[in-house]
């Protein structure tokens, strides 16, 4: 017996509506001043970061509602709003730039040898998507959207 009630069939189509908005609303829909600024210190960074979020969590809430509908599926509305907040939270954290950054620092230090330095490959005026900022950017995105697409399924059975 579990101690949460899951529907095994919410989480991989909740998996994939989440995945299919990140990649659209992380880089289609983002502005370009977003992308530009949303890790600059102060308000200007912090609010243009909040705002590239708030698009994307839109995008994520009206993917999971469609693959729902269109499929048939139940879901806990309170679960659901548990994981895009969960989504957002861990999306606008690392969005930051510095916070992903000090993170592979830390952990180039400690247990994963390199990973700061990794972080810091390519040159991100000219190929921002060829860094590898940009791969722990996105690795961390897609692993917070598992926790969401798990959270997404919780409380329907």
């Amino acid at each position: 017996m579990t101690m949460f009630a899951a529907d095994p069939t919410v989480f991989p189509a909740a998996f994939a509506a989440l995945y299919a908005a990140h990649e659209v609303g992380d880089h289609w829909l983002q502005t370009h001043g977003q992308a530009c600024g949303k890790g600059a210190p102060g308000w200007r960074g912090r609010i243009l970061c909040a705002r590239h979020v708030a698009t994307l969590t839109a995008v994520k809430a009206a993917a999971l509602a469609l693959a729902a509908l269109v499929l048939g599926l139940a879901v806990n509305p309170y679960a659901v709003t548990v994981a895009l907040a969960v989504d957002a939270v861990s999306h606008y954290w690392a969005d930051r730039r510095t916070t992903l950054l000090a993170l592979a620092d830390w952990l180039g230090r400690t247990v994963l040898p390199g990973k700061g330095e990794f972080a810091r490959l390519g040159d991100g005026a000219a190929a921002p998507t060829g860094t590898g900022a940009y791969a722990l950017d996105q690795s961390w995105h897609v692993g917070w959207l598992f926790a969401a697409a798990l959270l997404s399924s919780l409380g329907v059975s």
